[in-house]
């Protein structure tokens, strides 16, 4: 597995792994509707504008993976629920260390997520609601120091 920057042609393939994670990792978090907005069209028009801020992890030529920046907060970091334990998100994210990554939000709920965070390292700076997808919902703000 190896971690390199988005390339433009990499859109497509990203958005579809965007929109099977979103599926896989907050299913249980967000409604049927707001999950379905969500869609590999939504995620193509957000990546076509930020594709220069994100990095890929790949197997081969195949992406598994993405990491989505901005300013040192990580914005989105997804692996297609296929290819999890494979050690991409781990390679993601200490690469968007090393480019200065030192904060990012996750939905309280996501326990998976949180605990792969916190054994990297990162620690909940505080917890809070704020809108999202037309309703309040609780996150966890880490800090990585």
């Amino acid at each position: 597995m190896i971690v390199r920057p988005a390339k433009i042609e990499d859109i497509q393939a990203l958005a579809a792994i965007a929109e099977r994670s979103y599926r896989a990792a907050f299913a249980d978090i967000l409604e049927e509707d707001v999950l379905a907005s969500r869609s590999v069209s939504y995620f193509e028009e957000r990546f076509a504008a930020a594709w220069e801020r994100m990095l890929v992890a790949l197997s081969g030529q195949t992406p598994l993976g993405f990491l989505l920046m901005t300013d040192g907060h990580i914005d989105m970091l997804f692996m297609d629920p296929d290819a999890g334990g494979q050690g991409g998100g781990a390679l993601l994210l200490q690469r968007a260390e090393t480019l200065g990554a030192k904060s990012l939000e996750c939905f309280r709920d996501n326990h998976g997520a949180r605990r792969f965070y916190e054994r990297h390292g990162w620690r909940v700076e505080r917890e809070y609601e704020r809108e999202f997808a037309g309703c309040s919902r609780s996150f966890v703000l880490y800090e990585k120091s």
